[in-house]
């Protein structure tokens, strides 16, 4: 049909008059069809018919132009095997569903089915009828709104997904959580909240720029989504902060492997247009409905173990226990409290011997700070250096520890070295060559026997100002440690322009170098032969096996330290041992186990034929734990040993001894990702809220929101056994 009988059939001929007669157009039929042929030519509005069977009998040509499809092969055929209705348009009726109630219609969203285009157009249509009032099809017009619509479902979407990687936003993530919770609530459903935190990534976005840091948030979404074979949806936060939603897992087993696989995923190096670096990822867990029913519990949850797992060591993941919370108000007192440890002379050192591979002979002592403190007690290294990172008096510090550790140096022998750590901070700060040189002339020794360990980070900063100190430290007379050479910001650069002594190797690619399927040991191969081509010395740190000591040995590593050797030791002990002519140290892998031995003293519940006991609890391990306090108890004894929070392993009485019992467990411990040990798997609050009396001695969680309340009390048997020192309770 021609636009002049697309005319006709509206009824356009003519002039025409108002009911008084004036006339109201003067137009002719040839002064329409020129008004609407440039009317459908500027593209404002386009004309399509059909007959009563739906088939096209006309179509704008512009309109057939849009959508890509020759104008000839679209006559004849019907309307909606053309046009598709849009997916997103909010309409659920189909085109034929539309145009078989003969209605008219307007604001309908198609798209051409042909998919040759992503054009979008608005189709509105009235149905014509012949002198007798019988259908014979429709007439309508249509419009482009590719733009508008594309520009408006952006706008949809960014409101649900962040515009940087793709993931999902906060406010997506806050409904999806939602709506979640409270689906699997009736259902007594299980589901995992993650929250990751990414590790030293600020420096690179200070250093490398932000250009730099968007590059790499974008990479790193995408090994996040690749690291995660479960179902799950995956929301970036905002800055460097992700969450991750996994339904229907509370193993914890499970949940530990897919937070170490995020995390090995992330630390590998990335390759940005401004450089190679390498960042670290912490992760903090939460279950529902073990650790909240609503979004705000769940989260919060999760918020709380991922600050425990950073202030750990970082690097590391960490699930939802009761105490974090109280762990990390102490611990943000205890960040607040270090000024006043340095000037209270809280703060001391212990140190770790590094031997020389040939005759394990004691060469060097690296100091490492401990905390005296008032309410906690003595506070390791490895906690303290956590508490440092994330502290204001990081600088502070740093320089009492050199001040110190050049005093303690003065007292031994001229052949052993004294090495400290120095903080990115310390390094970058104003007159820091200054006060090395203070302590060194306060101590009065050697400036050759104080060994500075800077790690590669300090790269990062400016680099005139890092080749400035570097070249002061040198011309000052003091050893040069790169300190975590092979971590991933490694670079031949810093070797050739910073002069060096020793190389200290990752001690994450130590760890590995044994593993026999891995490439670690050709690296540490490499590192070696690369630092021997420089004659510089090489030093492997964290070993803890002699499978390892023998692997590095064999390597030529020039140094070595780790547990198997000493852990760090008091001041004392080092002045001891300093007395001989030679300190020599074989390694000892009972050494390791000790260390790993946990030691716990606390009470806890055990529970036999639906009494409880409270026993204290001695020792822990993955298979059995020591228990204390019961009398008369047989071997082949069966207890369910509750370790909190709905946290119950089966135990059997292995070995008794008065009232000392050795329990082995059914089903082994796994780790909680920074140390500890915690069950597989807790009873669900769902279960407590229904189980009624036989579990009446479970300690009770939070779960205030729980359908049926607290688990009811009483039912108990007669205890079968009594305390120690208490007679045994007669049977009723």
């Amino acid at each position: 049909m021609a636009l002049k009988g697309f005319l006709s059939s509206m009824g356009g001929t003519g002039s025409s008059r108002s009911k008084r007669g004036r006339a109201v157009s003067a137009l002719s039929d040839d002064e329409k069809l020129a008004m609407l042929e440039d009317l459908e030519h500027s593209g404002l509005g386009w004309f399509w018919a059909s007959d009563a069977d739906g088939n096209l009998t006309y179509l704008s040509g512009a309109l057939a132009e849009c959508i890509d499809v020759p104008l000839e092969d679209l006559i004849g055929q019907p309307l909606a095997s053309v046009l598709n209705p849009r997916d997103g348009d909010g309409r659920t009726k189909s085109l034929p569903l539309v145009l078989g109630a003969r209605k008219s219609f307007s604001g309908f969203v198609v798209q051409a089915a042909s998919g040759k285009t992503n054009a979008v157009l608005r189709l509105a249509g009235q149905p014509v009828k012949d002198g007798r009032g019988r259908f014979t099809g429709f007439r309508g017009t249509g419009a482009d709104i590719t733009q508008e619509f594309h520009r408006e479902e952006e706008t949809s979407r960014l409101a649900k997904f962040d515009s940087l990687t793709g993931l999902a936003n906060r406010h997506r993530m806050a409904q999806i959580i939602d709506s979640t919770l409270t689906a699997f609530q009736a259902a007594k459903r299980n589901c995992a909240v993650l929250m990751l935190d990414l590790d030293r990534f600020k420096q690179v976005n200070d250093t490398l720029g932000h250009a730099a840091g968007d590059e790499l948030l974008r990479q790193v979404s995408a090994r996040l989504q690749r690291s995660i074979d479960h179902e799950c949806e995956i929301g970036r936060l905002g800055g460097d902060e992700f969450q991750v939603l996994l339904p229907d897992v509370d193993d914890r087993g499970i949940l530990g492997e897919v937070a170490m696989k995020i995390i090995a995923m992330l630390k590998q190096p990335y390759s940005l247009e401004e450089g190679r670096c390498v960042i670290g990822a912490s992760v903090g867990i939460a279950i529902a409905p073990h650790d909240g029913v609503t979004r705000e519990e769940v989260v919060r949850a999760a918020d709380l173990a991922l600050y425990a797992a950073k202030n750990g060591g970082r690097g590391q993941y960490r699930f939802f226990s009761g105490e974090l919370e109280n762990e990390a108000i102490f611990r943000r007192r205890l960040e607040e409290g270090l000024g006043e440890a340095v000037r209270e002379d809280q703060l001391f050192l212990k140190y770790e011997p590094i031997v020389a591979a040939q005759g394990m002979n004691v060469e060097a002592l690296e100091a490492h700070i401990c905390w005296n403190h008032a309410q906690r007690g003595e506070i390791d290294q490895e906690e303290f250096a956590g508490i440092l990172e994330g502290s204001s008096q990081n600088i502070e510090v740093g320089r009492w520890a050199i001040e110190q550790a050049a005093r303690d140096a003065a007292n031994w022998p001229e052949t052993v070295r004294v090495s400290v750590n120095v903080p990115v901070q310390l390094f970058n700060s104003e007159g820091f060559v200054d006060g090395v040189a203070d302590a060194l002339k306060g101590a009065d020794i050697a400036a050759a026997r104080l060994e500075l360990e800077i790690p590669e980070a300090v790269f990062f900063g400016d680099t005139d100002g890092v080749d400035r100190t570097l070249a002061a430290l040198f011309k000052l007379g003091v050893q040069l440690t790169l300190d975590e050479f092979g971590s991933g910001y490694s670079s031949l650069a810093y070797l050739r322009r910073a002069p060096f002594d020793t190389i200290k190797i990752d001690e994450r690619l130590i760890a590995e170098a044994s593993n026999q399927d891995g490439r670690e040991l050709g690296l540490v191969k490499a590192i070696v032969a690369l630092a021997g081509a420089l004659d510089m010395n090489t030093v492997a740190n964290g070993i803890e096996s002699m499978e390892l000591h023998r692997v590095l040995g064999e390597c030529g590593v020039s140094y070595l330290q780790g547990p198997i050797y000493s852990d760090p030791i008091t001041i004392d002990a080092v002045f001891d041992a300093l007395t001989d002519e030679a300190w020599n140290i074989e390694p000892d892998s009972d050494r390791t186990k000790r260390a790993r031995r946990r030691t716990v003293f606390r009470k806890i519940q055990v529970i036999h034929d639906d009494h409880s006991y409270e026993v204290t609890l001695r020792n822990l391990s993955k298979t059995g734990a020591l228990i204390q306090g019961l009398a008369d108890v047989p071997k082949g004894t069966q207890f369910v040993v509750d370790l909190g929070g709905g946290q119950l392993a089966v135990a059997t009485v292995i070995r008794t001894s008065a009232d000392t019992q050795g329990l082995e467990f059914e089903q082994q411990l796994i780790d909680d990702g920074s140390g500890g040990l915690c069950t597989r798997n807790r009873v669900s609050p769902y279960a407590l809220a229904s189980a009624g009396a036989p579990l009446a001695a479970l300690s009770q969680g939070s779960y205030k929101g729980m359908e049926g309340g607290m688990l009811s009390q009483g039912g108990a048997s007669v205890p079968q056994f009594g305390y120690a020192n208490t007679p045994k309770p007669e049977a009723a």
